[in-house]
């Protein structure tokens, strides 16, 4: 299912259709700038960068740490293996995703740094496209009943599959050309189906709404809304 390529401490995580060596020198963003493939760069808590990337448009994300421990450590990660990375894990579980036909941006490639019990992570994505995260898009307009809909019936959908996704908000809820679309798998999981994770998702979800309202204006959501997705994600769920 995934290639390995292993360059001294690094090792390239590919698809296994891919062919050939993965050109390394498209996860350095120093490089990407000076050749002047960078699109675009979306500012959050860490930066997310489009570029050129031969005939795709590649989005490239570095691993940072969250929270208190994110401010000694930022990108470093106590390394247990390769498999146990969570670069590899979050690559690996979109490839399996993808194979289930599941809505994720297409994994072009992955890489883990080794630097003696540490390691560094990347990860380049295809860009969807003209995709908008829900958080963008209730800036700028409502999003219909039946828009609420299709992202209920899309989470839904993972979730009968079992996925489980570890920091499920709007700004990891993408529409493209009318399709939605789930990003940002770090610390995901995938088994059996979970009602207890499946409504600690949907929990985190609302939490995301709410805050997300009171902290921009204008902000077109309101709690009439929630009741519509949850009546949607419901009547999606497969029978327990």
């Amino acid at each position: 299912m995934l290639s390995i390529q292993r360059l001294g401490s690094t090792s390239i995580i590919t698809p296994k259709s891919f062919n050939g060596e993965f050109d390394t020198s498209l996860f350095d963003v120093n490089f990407l700038a000076t050749n002047d493939l960078i699109r675009a760069e979306k500012k959050g808590r860490a930066s997310t960068y489009f570029f050129d990337c031969g005939e795709k448009t590649g989005v490239l994300r570095h691993y940072w740490r969250g929270g208190l421990i994110g401010k000694l450590l930022s990108d470093q990660y106590l390394f247990l293996g390769l498999n146990n990375t969570r670069t590899f894990q979050e690559f690996e579980l979109l490839v399996e995703m993808q194979q289930k036909g599941l809505p994720v941006p297409s994994p072009i490639a992955a890489k883990v740094t080794r630097s003696g019990f540490i390691y560094r992570g990347d990860i380049i994505t295809e860009a969807l496209p003209n995709a908008q995260s829900v958080l963008d898009i209730l800036k700028t307009r409502a999003l219909s009943e039946q828009e609420f809909s299709q992202i209920a019936a899309t989470i839904a959908n993972f979730h009968n599959h079992g996925v489980g996704h570890a920091d499920l908000n709007i700004n990891n809820i993408l529409i493209s050309n009318s399709q939605v679309y789930l990003i940002d798998f770090d610390r995901g999981t995938l088994g059996t189906f979970n009602a207890k994770r499946n409504q600690s998702n949907i929990d985190r979800l609302a939490r995301s709404f709410t805050k997300e309202s009171n902290r921009n204006s204008p902000f077109y959501w309101q709690e009439s809304n929630w009741q519509v997705f949850i009546k949607a994600y419901k009547s999606a769920l497969k029978p327990i």
